[in-house]
């Protein structure tokens, strides 16, 4: 899908020059007309229809997105943040109505015949995604590590160099150290498999997403797994259940999980060339 760096054909537009702005795809027969403010609130959510799908879009200044002074807003998070929140706002009210294929921020068009190009030429992929969702969303699944807690709960450290001599035990502390820490790791790759076929029954599909690091996420813990599943609405109450089950064994260990959603299904989203 056209992301902010690589937009549709509007480069060449002049400074005054109006884009489409998509927000994705749905079901026509099952989207009413939402009566929401767009991504420049002068203009309006509309929809384009096309064989059975909606385009959910809105006009937008090409400027404000390509050019000189989109560089500087594209890096202001005082700038961006505000309008990726309108996005995923307007995607939501789109998700509760109809099943959605959601576009990626920022993703403009020069003309809605250059949309409707795009429309025309993924129909069949749009449309079978959008019956691959229905009913479904996306829930986000983080796990982290107190690696500190995890250690302890190895045991055995104290026991064995207490009975070494003083001499001894600085050298015999650090092999220790990294043996704990291979145990600790493999251990851990076991019981995050473990975790991953216990929930994976309950969803329709599932996908790995980038683990941050500490500097990313602000915590004194270590991220250790994000996976984001695809749950059908009836699915969603047992896979919670469950997964309180695998906190409440893990939690000792220094394993916590937080899980958020239901979300449109952007992990899930086919990507949608250009050409």
């Amino acid at each position: 899908m056209t992301d902010v760096k690589r937009l549709e054909g509007v480069q060449a537009q002049p400074h005054e020059a109006q884009g489409v702005y998509l927000y994705g795809f749905a079901r026509a027969a099952r989207l009413p007309l939402l009566k929401v403010a767009g991504m420049d609130a002068r203009y309006p959510v509309s929809q384009w229809k096309y064989k059975g799908i909606a385009a959910v879009v809105s006009k937008v200044m090409v400027a404000d997105f390509s050019g000189p002074s989109a560089e500087a807003n594209l890096k202001d998070l005082a700038w961006v943040g505000p309008r990726a929140c309108r996005h995923q706002e307007v995607v939501e009210a789109v998700m509760q109505h109809s099943p959605v294929l959601p576009a990626s921020f920022g993703t403009i068009f020069s003309s809605s015949q250059r949309m409707m190009e795009l429309c025309e030429r993924h129909h069949d992929t749009i449309s079978r995604f959008l019956s691959e969702v229905d009913n479904k969303a996306e829930w986000a699944l983080k796990g982290f590590l107190d690696r500190a807690q995890a250690r302890k709960s190895l045991g055995g450290e104290k026991e064995r160099l207490a009975s070494l001599s003083s001499g001894k035990q600085y050298f015999m502390q650090k092999r220790m150290a990294a043996e704990v820490e291979q145990q600790l790791n493999q251990e851990l790759k076991a019981i995050l498999t473990a975790i991953w076929e216990e929930l994976g029954q309950y969803a329709a599909d599932f996908c790995e997403r980038k683990v941050l690091s500490r500097d990313a996420t602000g915590l004194d813990v270590d991220m250790v797994l994000n996976w984001a599943f695809l749950l059908s609405r009836d699915s969603q109450e047992v896979f919670a259940a469950c997964l309180n089950r695998v906190q409440a064994a893990q939690e000792k260990h220094g394993l916590r999980f937080e899980l958020s959603g239901p979300w449109p299904p952007y992990s899930f989203s086919p990507i949608l060339e250009t050409a």
